[in-house]
């Protein structure tokens, strides 16, 4: 099912605005090669200085390279159930502190624990030990009592390429999990579709021509295999899965094609395309209602995949309420 959603907000069209008079140039001339922590760093601490929420819980993760933040509903009861959260930023940027509102969200929307997970990136690591980390994660739940078949894998831009590649990773350790979710998902690392597309110019975020370079960067390919990109990957074991993506970005792209390949190999597919709407938009959550109405999107899927609803009502009301945030 493929769903057009017309809601714009005045503060989308904000937002939209910045984006394109302040991202979008910053993006072109960014420098892709050289040290990046320095860069990453400076944007993760600026990340923490934004309120945390009280009614969540965050019990913190050291992996063997990675790290995550294991994010609850305070007072949740325990269960084997749980969403893994694959952090976008196109393999170079981002972490746990940029991704906190929409994974403390997500938590509260479901009633379940967050597990967001801070993988390895470039410049010191190509996209190869992004997906072990991640994959590793997943295995760090299990060995904790989750059942990887209750499992809900979720992740935006490059967080969503992430998230159906370890779904074929853990599915092929036998570790199969309930269902993926690809919000603005980077699938295809062949920009050659991408460049020609009216979107390219539309897109008020993301320099279209950058893609090739940051691809080749992050795979440490200069030639480019079509089996790095899960778009071209055997997708006829993975669950259902869920799509969301705004009208007007390059992304678009991925998103539609994954879902047609999906629909072909018989994977059922909901893709909902919004207008008016930016890159990675619900990531924004805490400021967009289009955001908030993307998450809730997100949660009835993840209640149907484990069929927890009636469980996590309650949770999905307290979050409407708008829980108290601190500083953290």
């Amino acid at each position: 099912m493929i769903e057009i959603h017309d809601r714009t907000s005045l503060r989308s069209v904000a937002v939209r605005v910045a984006a394109r008079a302040v991202v979008r140039p910053v993006l072109s001339l960014w420098p892709v090669e050289g040290p990046l922590g320095p860069a990453r760093h400076v944007v993760e601490v600026g990340a923490r200085a934004l309120p945390r929420l009280r009614s969540t819980t965050v019990e913190h993760v050291q992996g063997d390279g990675w790290t995550a933040e294991l994010v609850r509903p305070r007072g949740a009861e325990p269960g084997r159930e749980a969403l893994v959260y694959f952090h976008g930023g196109a393999f170079l940027f981002c972490g746990l502190a940029t991704h906190r509102r929409i994974v403390e969200r997500l938590s509260l929307r479901t009633g379940l624990p967050v597990l967001s997970v801070a993988y390895r990136q470039r410049s010191s690591h190509f996209v190869e030990t992004s997906v072990s980390d991640c994959t590793d994660a997943v295995n760090w739940l299990v060995e904790r009592g989750y059942d990887p078949g209750r499992m809900v894998l979720v992740g935006d831009s490059a967080g969503g390429h992430l998230a159906f590649t370890v779904a074929m990773e853990a599915g092929a350790q036998g570790l199969g999990v309930a269902g993926v979710v690809g919000l603005s998902p980077w699938l295809d690392f062949d920009n050659s579709v991408r460049r020609t597309h009216a979107n390219a110019r539309r897109d008020a975020y993301i320099p279209t021509f950058r893609l090739d370079r940051i691809a080749r960067q992050v795979t440490g390919k200069q030639i480019l295999e079509p089996s790095l990109s899960p778009v071209n990957r055997d997708l006829d074991d993975l669950p259902p899965a869920l799509l969301v993506c705004a009208a007007d970005e390059v992304l678009r792209c991925d998103a539609e094609l994954m879902t047609e390949r999906l629909d072909a190999a018989g994977v059922p597919v909901d893709l909902h395309v919004w207008r008016g709407q930016v890159h990675a938009f619900p990531v924004l959550a805490h400021l967009l209602p289009e955001s908030s109405a993307a998450l809730d999107l997100v949660s009835s899927f993840v209640a149907d995949a484990l069929g927890v609803r009636e469980r996590t009502a309650s949770w999905m009301w307290a979050a409407a309420e708008g829980p108290t945030t601190v500083a953290g």
